[in-house]
């Protein structure tokens, strides 16, 4: 079974720079690394843009982890819900992280489960979101600039999983062996590693 539908990408400067940077982040290349290598510059510019709208985001690091746990298994990606279902269960626990992959917010602050409601609600149908959610959203303490950094996280997320999900990027083993058990037992979706 290859790793997707897209052979190795042509070697350059570029792609090799993103290899060496998951070799010494993860130990291993990500398959989803190979899949945009072959535009190693979109894959840097998406990494820049992402990193620039958090870097002055008052999300906290936790909440930015639940958003985006609750988007990927939202959307069904499995690749990106075991990547940050295995984030978050190291900011909480395996059993907050799985709860938020299979839906439930039990174990969430107020602003954590209003941002995992958004995150399913903008995935299911971003055209039958109301002025009424993002009220709820604020009183859930979230400001505006909040809400509109929640709801590009979440577009985001979607980019990147939907180039992921289309060009078929397996999870990787590694990432599967390494993501705590009720993590991997909720992620009952989207491609097999």
């Amino acid at each position: 079974m290859s790793a997707a539908f897209l052979p190795e990408p042509p070697q350059s400067p570029a792609a090799k720079a993103a290899y060496e940077d998951d070799l010494s982040s993860d130990g291993y290349v990500n398959n989803l690394t190979r899949v945009w290598c072959w535009r190693p510059d979109v894959l840097m510019s998406f990494q820049n843009t992402r990193a620039e709208l958090l870097s002055a985001s008052t999300l906290s690091a936790r909440e930015v982890a639940v958003l985006v746990s609750a988007t990927a298994a939202a959307r069904g990606d499995s690749y990106c819900s075991l990547a940050w279902g295995v984030r978050l269960a190291g900011m909480s626990d395996e059993e907050t992280a799985a709860a938020v992959l299979r839906g439930d917010e039990a174990a969430l602050s107020e602003r954590e489960t209003a941002l995992a409601d958004w995150a399913r609600r903008v995935v299911t149908d971003p055209n039958a979101t109301t002025e009424a959610d993002t009220q709820r959203l604020r009183d859930a303490g979230l400001n505006d600039r909040e809400i509109f950094e929640a709801t590009t996280l979440i577009a985001f997320r979607l980019a990147f999983s939907t180039v992921n999900d289309a060009l078929g990027a397996r999870p990787d083993a590694q990432l599967v062996e390494n993501a705590p058990e009720l993590v991997r037992e909720a992620v009952t979706f989207g491609r097999p590693a």
